[in-house]
């Protein structure tokens, strides 16, 4: 093995130098896995020059054979005596190294260097969990050769320009793959999170041309850390509209538009004072589908998430949990095509329904339908999750002289499309209960009877109609 000490190379007689740009030296090989596992520290961070690089040859000595080339797309350069040398994949010092070894054959120890005088803008791809996964071309900043101000663009801001990395990503395992050579590759992992979160960031994690980024796919999602990648400067845009879908147990399933700021609102939207600010996230879409229903299980909605390898992550929240404490970390922060699922209930525990109706997941009001014998008929307006009791005391009470109090009719409009109805007992005195004084949905219609000797009364009442009228008008007129 040659042992070459290159400080005494470099220090010494130009005999040396021409000793340095001719000897081999011979490197170890390393494989990809030990690629793989080296630190961000090691990766190669030579500049390798490619077709669109404007570069200066110098040939000591022989001015006549020095000039400045752009290097063309097939990475060869004509030089004068040798002709075409191909400098493509090199580094300026190796070009160094070829174009001497040429000139070797006409000149006596050629004193040869290169400078790099323009760079080219630099090609790479973003792959993985990032909102336009694709080919950029990115420009550097500064000259190269001996002038040390030439500034690479850096991994974050090639996600940046991917505009940025999908909540379904996993930031601790960005992988960056670098050409080292003409035909070598090594792949480095990169943690993110760390990088925000110490505030170091490795120097040497500069992009070349060629470089490809991965960002893969998150396993299963921590909802503490999700909000925290969503505030990260290499995330996807806080702004951008998100178009996302709720079913289940809200009061207009369908698909809404939410962008941070300000909300597609659709008609009986509750609380549009705050759907209209703060972050995309689940509580923001479910008031945009007009608040929970009175049977739906907030302990147990689910996120659906479609990610780049066509899978789909699921989210299970516990927006009880939110409510009673505080943990924003269950309002998920949305991404787009995401799909909201509000289950039913599989009991309703009577103080939670009526703690619910006075948050925000609930509508302002819902509006009940009481018709027949009650003494104020019509449309009324009552709280979420309100009583058939509630109900029928809103629109004034039985009109006691002709209605049927002892049971009252139960229209609902179902989800599907379906209409049912079925009789209801009263029961003042009963609490929430499904057989006597059940929770109301919106549009809600209960229909109270006639009694028995309403009915008798009304139909002697058609009969006689015409003599009673007879009778009034005469009366009217003191016959």
């Amino acid at each position: 093995m040659l042992n070459i000490n290159l400080w005494k190379l470099l220090t010494h007689t130009s005999t040396s130098v021409v000793l340095l740009t001719t000897v081999n030296l011979a490197l170890p090989v390393v494989s990809l896995a030990q690629q793989q596992r080296s630190s961000t520290s090691n990766i190669s961070t030579d500049y390798l020059l490619g077709g669109g690089d404007r570069i200066r040859v110098n040939v000591f000595e022989v001015p006549e054979y020095t000039g400045e080339y752009q290097v063309p797309p097939g990475g060869a350069i004509n030089l004068p005596l040798i002709g075409s040398v191909s400098v493509l994949g090199l580094t300026t010092e190796q070009a160094s190294d070829e174009i001497a070894r040429r000139y070797a054959r006409f000149l006596k120890r050629p004193l040869i260097s290169v400078n790099l005088l323009s760079p080219r803008p630099i090609n790479i791809f973003v792959a993985g969990e990032v909102t336009r996964p694709g080919a950029y071309t990115l420009s550097l900043q500064g000259t190269g050769g001996d002038n040390p101000g030439l500034q690479y663009p850096t991994v974050l801001a090639a996600l940046s320009t991917a505009e940025g990395v999908t909540l379904a990503a996993d930031v601790t395992k960005v992988q960056l793959r670098r050409k080292t050579g003409r035909s070598g590759e090594q792949v480095i992992s990169l943690n993110l999170k760390e990088i925000t979160q110490t505030g170091r960031i490795p120097l040497d994690i500069t992009l070349r041309d060629g470089d490809t980024i991965v960002v893969p796919t998150a396993t299963e999602l921590n909802v503490a850390e999700a909000r925290n990648l969503f505030a990260a400067n290499y995330a996807a845009s806080q702004t951008a509209p998100r178009t996302v879908a709720i079913t289940g147990q809200v009061y207009r399933p369908g698909s809404y538009l939410v962008t941070p700021g300000s909300a597609t609102l659709q008609a009986g939207a509750v609380n549009p004072e705050t759907t209209g600010s703060g972050l995309p996230t689940v509580m923001r879409a479910i008031q945009l589908a007009g608040g929970i229903t009175s049977e739906a299980d907030v302990r147990n909605i689910k996120i659906r998430r479609p990610t780049r390898i066509n899978t789909q992550q699921t989210i299970t929240l516990n927006l009880w949990e939110l409510l009673q404490t505080g943990d924003l970390d269950q309002d998920v922060v949305l991404q787009d095509g995401d799909t909201i699922i509000v289950p039913m209930a599989t009991e309703i525990n009577a103080a939670e329904a009526t703690a619910l109706a006075n948050t925000t997941l609930s509508p302002a009001t819902i509006k009940v339908g009481v018709v027949g014998e009650v003494k104020k008929p019509g449309l009324t307006e009552l709280q979420p999750n309100s009583t058939l009791n509630q109900a029928l005391l809103a629109a004034g009470g039985f009109n006691d002289a002709r209605a049927s109090s002892g049971a009252v009719d139960l229209i609902r409009l179902n989800p599907n499309g379906t209409v049912t109805k079925r009789i209801v007992k009263i029961d003042f005195s009963k609490e929430i209960n499904d057989e006597t004084n059940p929770i109301l949905r919106n549009n809600d219609v209960v229909v109270v009877n006639r009694s028995g000797i309403a009915k008798t009364g009304d139909t002697v009442g058609t009969v006689a109609g015409p003599l009673g009228l007879i009778f009034n008008v005469l009366r009217f007129f003191g016959l």
